[in-house]
C-alpha cells in the first residue's frame, strides 16, 4: 500500500511539473507575440533556389542572446527542415511546422557557431543567420523591428562556407558584416 501511495504521489508531481512547463511555454509565447512581429511568408514565386540544404532547424533566438529562444508562432520547436537560398531571401522549410521566410534585405549577418538555445553541438556545427523581423513605418521612424538569430544544423556541414560566401556576397554593401560574424561566433560560444 505504501508503494502504491508513493507511486501516485510521484506521478502527480510529474504531471504537475509538465503542466507548469506547458503553462510557462504558452505564457512566453503570448508575451513574445506582442513584442516580435510576424515572420514573413514565402513569396508565391521565389524562383529557383541557388542553394538547398537539408538538416535540422535548431531555434530562433534574440540576436546575440543564444539562450533566449523565440517560442511564438511555432518557432520554438526544433525539427527536420530544409534551408533554401533564393535571390530574394532564405526559406526555412520545416517539416510539419510553419515555415518562414527571411527576406534578403533583412539579413544582417551569417556565421557558424557551436550552440544555440540549450543545444551545444561542437565547433562550428551550426549555420546562424542574423536578420531583422519587422519593418520601418515609412515615416522615417522605425516600426516594430527586432533582430533575431536563426540556427540551422545541416546534414553536410561542408556547405557552410558556400552559404556564407553566397549570402555575404549579396549583402556586401551592409555595414557591420565582420562585426556581426564576430558577435555571432562569440555569442554562440558563451
Amino acid at each position: 500500500m505504501d508503494r502504491l501511495l508513493l507511486t501516485l504521489v510521484f506521478v502527480a508531481l510529474l504531471v504537475l511539473c509538465v503542466y507548469g512547463m506547458w503553462k510557462g511555454w504558452r505564457r512566453q509565447a503570448r508575451a513574445q507575440s506582442v513584442r516580435i512581429p510576424p515572420f514573413p511568408e514565402r513569396p508565391a514565386e521565389p524562383g529557383a533556389p541557388q542553394l538547398e540544404t537539408p538538416g535540422l532547424y535548431v531555434a530562433t533566438t534574440h540576436a546575440g542572446h543564444w539562450q533566449e529562444r523565440i517560442v511564438t508562432r511555432g518557432a520554438g520547436l526544433r525539427g527536420p527542415a530544409a534551408l533554401r537560398l533564393y535571390d530574394d531571401g532564405i526559406e526555412v522549410d520545416r517539416d510539419g511546422m510553419p515555415s518562414f521566410w527571411i527576406p534578403r534585405e533583412a539579413i544582417t549577418g551569417i556565421a557558424t557557431g557551436k550552440g544555440m538555445a540549450g543545444k551545444v553541438m561542437g565547433t562550428d556545427s551550426l549555420l546562424i543567420v542574423t536578420w531583422r523581423a519587422g519593418e520601418s513605418d515609412g515615416d522615417g521612424g522605425s516600426g516594430r523591428t527586432v533582430e533575431l538569430d536563426t540556427g540551422f544544423r545541416a546534414d553536410d556541414r561542408g556547405v557552410y562556407p558556400q552559404w556564407i560566401k553566397q549570402v555575404e556576397r549579396d549583402t556586401a554593401g551592409d555595414a557591420g558584416s565582420a562585426s556581426d560574424h564576430e558577435r555571432i561566433a562569440g555569442g554562440a560560444q558563451a
